[in-house]
């Protein structure tokens, strides 16, 4: 009986899942404060444009620099706004692993799909602290549980042992080793679902087929439609007319990706008619000098419209 409610909850929470995810931005009003409505708004022009999904409080939503209060907060506006319509993947991922513990258990509780979280950052950074930061966080609740593999280096023989792990039953790969995550992939005997987490390289990733099943991202917010033609012209083996998507995208990375300050990428959301405000301190807000001269870059693109996201 408990290894067929096993298979059930397996069979549910990979349902719907695959395609195209944005890594969602942490919106602020005027006050600094968590925008509920801009969130709202953030995830209907996802969904009017594709998205399957929204990858809440990862590092674009800045999870290092919120509480864990306001944490809840963009989750709780997020399952409000969805209103069913998408899956949602909070990440959990946090310094002390007590408040990953109590941002999995409220996100259970407030109807999040899947629960993700990065190895630990600061400190105790080894494989086996890794380990017992995951066990520990997906013990604490039934959601299945996305692995967050940020930059590092994929070491099949070693990070099998993370899917030994309970719940654990995908991973978002921003990494670029597509050969090391094949290798991984095939040494499973079980399901999993695997994101492709570099933007730039989604369709590289999708052309494998057997790894990668969507990507999760932060340009999705900008350009939504663009991710998922790519993600679901992929899936139809139509690759070259994917690449021509891709090729567009990758201009909009491109310019987003080359400054430092992240506040540049929330600005492209003010262009299209979504004002998420500026990244918080450490990042400086642009002025307007710096936002205009930005916009006109933008635009000139050909790529989005101003005002898009409000047509």
């Amino acid at each position: 009986m408990k290894d067929n409610m096993d298979t059930k909850l397996t069979e549910k929470c990979f349902k719907g899942m695959a395609g195209a995810y944005a890594a969602m931005f942490t919106p602020y009003d005027a006050k600094g404060r968590v925008n509920p409505e801009m969130i709202a708004r953030i995830i209907d022009y996802g969904i009017r444009n594709g998205m399957n999904g929204f990858y809440l409080t990862g590092s674009t939503g800045e999870w290092w620099l919120l509480s864990v209060e306001e944490r809840k907060q963009v989750m709780d506006a997020a399952v409000k706004a969805a209103k069913g319509r998408c899956k949602l993947i909070a990440h959990v991922g946090a310094n002390c692993t007590d408040d990953s513990v109590e941002l999995a258990k409220y996100a259970a509780k407030v109807g999040i799909d899947w629960i993700s979280s990065l190895t630990p950052m600061l400190y105790r950074t080894s494989f086996e602290a890794t380990c017992y930061h995951y066990r520990t966080i997906t013990a604490a609740t039934d959601l299945p549980f996305m692995v967050y593999a940020l930059s590092g280096a994929l070491v099949p023989d070693r990070d099998i042992r993370l899917f030994d792990i309970p719940h654990v039953k995908g991973i978002k790969y921003t990494g670029r080793d597509y050969y090391s995550a094949q290798c991984l992939k095939r040494r499973l005997d079980h399901e999993t679902i695997w994101f492709a987490g570099c933007d730039e390289q989604l369709l590289c990733g999708l052309a494998l087929g057997n790894v990668f099943s969507g990507g999760i991202g932060t340009t999705y917010n900008i350009i939504p439609k663009h991710f998922a033609q790519i993600a679901k012209l992929a899936a139809a083996g139509k690759f070259r007319e994917a690449s021509k998507w891709q090729d567009e995208a990758n201009q909009v990375v491109e310019l987003m990706i080359e400054s430092d300050n992240w506040s540049y990428r929330k600005a492209m959301m003010k262009f299209i008619g979504l004002d998420c405000g500026p990244y918080r301190k450490p990042f400086e807000p642009l002025t307007k000098a710096q936002e205009n001269a930005y916009f006109k870059r933008f635009a000139a693109l050909g790529i989005a419209k101003r005002g898009q996201a409000n047509a």
